[in-house]
């Protein structure tokens, strides 16, 4: 990691009338401006190209048998702007083969001006996309615990904004925070927000049609993940909302949120800046605020596509021949990996479980050879209470590496509080240390850490392909919407390949699993959704000969670059991804058809190859139809694609 500083004391603004203390940063091309107060309370508000995104919104923390700190503070005379460049080469490429984030940052040391003299630090820094801060609070005089009942940082928006939230499903009708993540983000005015509501992020925010913010958080470690609440108290023209920490597990809404006795960190509150939502997909800035890779050795991180045995009949077929079908289905398609999903190993979610052993009906060796045969390695599905229970993942993970196996998949953690954040964090440990990739399923937004652990390849906490099998809650509004909310946050295992392509007319729930969007769509999930290791989770026989089967071929998992081409979070959604020499575009489209041009600007001028999948003409009816054909194109000349309803593209641009 290369990081770059220089003091720049001519960027720091500081007025001193009365007791009121202001400091003002801005990002490094000047559009968004930071200012921080120091008074009674202690304030941050934005301003993008000089409008007030974020009105004064306060600071700070209340802990259990201890006053509030949240302002009239100390400040230590080292309040200096540095001005950097977090600068990396991601072992995974998720979006970038290199990565800058220029910033500036100032460290505000605050202390207590009587009582215990209480110290807090808070590190604000300021992006050309956004604006990001960090608390780290310290032991006191008294030993033993210090315990956050509730932190007072707030979000005063605009009563105009409309915000996408996500419905989560919360366990005992919404009174606690357990939750696998997994839900619809519906378009919700700020002033309509419930006040005991927790909504999960990241947040999209739409101020006015040419500003926007999505609020989410980075590098969260022993501590808790926070959620966004409707405050009751409201200036006027504006809406404040605040941060709901997640409590410790058998606390209720009031109780205590986290422990600590020496110098802790928050996570990274982080809040995406702009004037068009879809750049948000191009940012780094999560990323940018974890640190470098932890790993010396990482040659053995190989990302790429997985078949996958559970989907396709709603009933597991954990027999040996069923699992070659998919090792077979992945050789053909020349795709790495083969993920074994649950009862592989009997019992689960037991205490008699025992992960270290296969179930009777398999056998393991022989279904590893096999695979090897094939130049596929083999992912193993864990569930965490038998992973956790007697610490067996400490036995289990050693022995798997023994056999070959690549990665595992653990699921069905549905928590975010404080134990359950430093569990993610010891077994992310635990499967690096023994050379395990690793995907999280049931699990809470990703923070960045890939950066630091990249085996860490992806993870859900997203309503995915999955819920086509039970539900009738996926829509192409859904799909599209989700690529400017949890896409945000970053990999999103989202499970994308459903080839019973159907409209949404036609749609029933059924096994085997009907998908409701076109062919075309569905392969353009590969491109727009971001996940290192991609599982594939259509049964063999529905992929052989069908149009597309030759695009799972070509499609790579990791990217040199990314460009949003366009699209809004109620329409569509247009990116441009690169590999080596080649781009690929991924379109999908909401239920309206529509024709839009593609700006090519982002190619070099000259000719090119373009080979597509697009919808075919009976595409709004016949949702399998899908056109694939190749052609010659100009980089000068746009791209005019026609898109059915619930429809999509994707194509390979390749230099003449």
């Amino acid at each position: 990691m290369k990081k770059f500083f220089i003091l720049i004391l001519a960027s720091i603004f500081m007025e001193t009338p009365l007791h009121a203390q202001k400091y003002s940063l801005q990002s490094p091309d000047g559009h968004i401006a930071l200012t921080i107060s120091n008074q009674e309370q202690l304030t941050y508000s934005v301003q993008l190209d000089g409008k007030t995104l974020i009105a004064p919104s306060p600071m700070g923390f209340q802990l259990k048998d201890e006053k509030e700190m949240k302002g009239n503070f100390i400040v230590g005379n080292d309040a200096k702007v540095k001005s950097g460049i977090e600068a990396w080469t991601p072992v995974v490429r998720n979006k970038h083969a290199e990565c800058k984030v220029p910033y500036q940052e100032l460290t505000l040391n605050l202390k207590e001006k009587d009582d215990q003299y209480r110290r807090m630090v808070v590190v604000f820094r300021v992006m050309n996309d956004g604006v990001a801060f960090r608390y780290t609070l310290y032991g006191i005089s008294r030993l033993g615990n210090r315990q956050i009942t509730k932190e007072l940082t707030g979000y005063s928006l605009p009563e105009s904004s409309i915000l996408w939230i996500p419905d989560f499903a919360y366990e005992n009708q919404g009174k606690s925070y357990k939750s696998s993540q997994e839900g619809i983000f519906v378009k919700t005015p700020v002033k309509s927000i419930k006040t005991d509501i927790h909504a999960g992020l990241p947040g999209l925010i739409k101020v006015d049609e040419n500003n926007w913010m999505a609020i989410t958080e980075a590098n969260l470690d022993n501590y808790p993940a926070f959620y966004l609440g409707r405050s009751k108290e409201a200036k006027e023209g504006y809406q404040m909302l605040d941060t709901k920490l997640t409590p410790i597990w058998g606390e209720d809404e009031n109780g205590v949120k986290a422990r600590f006795d020496e110098a802790a960190n928050s996570s990274w509150r982080v809040i995406m800046i702009g004037h068009n939502p879809g750049k948000f997909i191009e940012s780094e800035i999560i990323r940018s605020l974890n640190p470098d890779c932890a790993l010396k050795n990482t040659e053995w991180i190989k990302p790429g596509m997985a078949a996958w045995d559970h989907w396709w009949s709603g009933e597991v077929k954990m027999e040996q021949n069923v699992i070659k079908q998919y090792i077979d289905l992945a050789a053909k398609e020349k795709w790495p990996y083969m993920l074994i999903d649950w009862t592989w190993y009997g019992e689960f979610n037991n205490p008699k479980a025992d992960i270290t052993k296969v179930a009777p009906q398999l056998n393991m060796p022989e279904i590893i050879q096999y695979a090897n045969s094939k130049n596929v390695d083999i992912w193993l599905w864990l569930r965490c209470e038998d992973a956790n229970n007697n610490d067996q993942y400490k036995q289990a993970f050693p022995l798997y590496h023994k056999w070959g196996i690549k990665g595992v998949k653990i699921d069905f953690m549905d928590r975010d509080d404080q134990n359950m954040v430093n569990w993610y964090r010891r077994i992310i440990k635990a499967t690096a240390e023994n050379e395990l990739m690793l995907d999280l399923h049931g699990a809470y937004k990703p923070d960045g850490i890939e950066r630091t652990y990249p085996h860490m390849l992806t993870r859900e906490g997203v309503m995915g392909g999955e819920y086509y099998k039970f539900s009738d809650k996926m829509t192409p509004e859904h799909n599209v919407t989700l690529a400017y909310t949890r896409l945000l946050a970053g990999q999103m295992d989202y499970t994308p390949g459903g080839f019973l392509n159907v409209t949404q007319k036609q749609f029933k729930q059924q096994s085997p699993t009907l998908v409701s969007n076109t062919r075309a769509a569905e392969l353009a999930k590969f491109v727009v959704y971001e996940s290192p290791f991609m599982c594939f989770c259509e049964h063999p026989d529905n992929v052989y000969g069908q149009v597309g089967e030759d695009f799972l071929q070509k499609v790579p998992t990791t990217w040199d670059n990314i460009k949003f081409l366009g699209g809004t979070p109620d329409t569509y959604i247009a990116l441009a991804k690169k590999t080596g020499e080649q781009w690929y575009v991924g379109i999908i489209n909401n239920s309206q058809q529509r024709t839009i041009n593609l700006d090519l600007g982002f190619l070099p001028k000259g000719n090119y190859r373009l080979e597509f999948w697009k919808d075919g003409k009976k595409a709004n009816s016949v949702a399998t139809d899908c056109e694939h054909k190749k052609t010659k194109i100009s980089s000068t000349k746009p791209l005019n694609v026609k898109l059915a309803n619930a429809g999509g593209y994707v194509c390979v641009i390749s230099r003449l």
